[in-house]
C-alpha cells in the first residue's frame, strides 16, 4: 500500500507538470501581455494561455466568421479568438464596464486587427444578447457573471446556428465545484449548469482541463 501511495504522488506530480506545460504551450505575444497588465492592475481575472489557445483552436476548427463573446474584459480572451476566427470575422463582444473595452480597443489594434473585426457592446449581458440575432452565430464564448451562466446558456441555444459551439470560462471555480464542503451560490449555479449541459439533448459536450475549466458543447443540427 506505501508503493501504491507513492505511484499516486508520483502520477500526481507529473500530471500537474504536464498541466502546467500545456497551458504555457503556446507563446503569447505583446499585444496579449499588455492586455493582461492592464487585467491585472484593474483586479481583473484573464483566461489563462492555455484556455486561450483552446478558444483560438475552437474558432478555426468551426471556421467561425461570427463570435458572440459575453466578458470582453481587456482583450486577452478577445485577441484569442479573434486570431482563429476568419479573417473576415467579426467579434461582437459585451460588456458593462466601458472602460476595460477601451483598453480591449487598443489591445485589439496592437495585435494588429483591424477596427472592424470587433463590435463592442457596452451593458449587462442579459440585456444586450436578447438584440442579437437568432442562430447567426458560429460561437459564443461565455465569461462574465457566473449567477448568469444558465440563462446565458439559453440565449446561446438560440444565438447558434446548428453546429456552433458554447463555450463557459471558470467552471471548476478554483477547485470549489468539486469541493463536498458548503460552497456559495455561484457554485452552486455552475453545478448546475455543469448538469444542464450534460443532461441537455441538443448539446454534445465536453469539459477541457485548462486554466480553470473550459466547458464546451457543441449544437446539434
Amino acid at each position: 500500500m506505501r508503493r501504491l501511495r507513492g505511484q499516486e504522488r508520483a502520477i500526481t506530480g507529473n500530471r500537474q507538470t504536464s498541466w502546467a506545460f500545456a497551458d504555457a504551450f503556446v507563446a503569447e505575444d505583446e499585444a496579449l501581455r499588455w492586455a493582461r497588465d492592464r487585467a491585472r492592475e484593474a483586479g481583473l481575472r484573464s483566461v489563462s494561455s492555455g484556455t486561450g489557445a483552446a478558444l483560438r483552436l475552437l474558432a478555426a476548427a468551426v471556421d467561425a466568421k461570427a463570435v458572440a463573446e459575453i466578458g470582453t474584459g481587456t482583450g486577452v480572451s478577445g485577441i484569442h479568438l479573434l486570431h482563429g476566427m476568419r479573417p473576415d470575422g467579426v467579434l461582437t463582444t459585451v460588456d458593462s464596464d466601458p472602460e476595460s473595452q477601451q483598453f480591449a480597443r487598443q489591445a485589439f489594434r496592437a495585435a494588429g486587427f483591424a477596427g472592424n473585426r470587433a463590435r463592442f457592446i457596452p451593458g449587462r449581458a442579459l440585456e444586450v444578447l436578447p438584440r442579437l440575432a437568432d442562430g447567426g452565430y458560429d460561437l459564443v464564448f461565455c465569461d462574465g457573471d457566473r449567477l448568469e451562466y444558465l440563462d446565458y446558456l439559453a440565449e446561446s441555444l438560440r444565438l447558434l446556428r446548428p453546429g456552433g459551439l458554447v463555450c463557459f470560462e471558470g467552471v471548476f471555480a478554483d477547485g470549489r465545484t468539486v469541493d463536498s464542503a458548503a460552497q456559495p451560490a455561484e457554485v452552486q449555479r455552475l453545478r448546475e449548469l455543469l448538469r444542464a449541459v450534460r443532461e441537455s439533448t441538443v448539446l454534445l459536450p465536453s469539459l477541457l482541463p485548462v486554466g480553470d475549466g473550459l466547458l464546451c458543447a457543441v449544437r446539434r443540427g
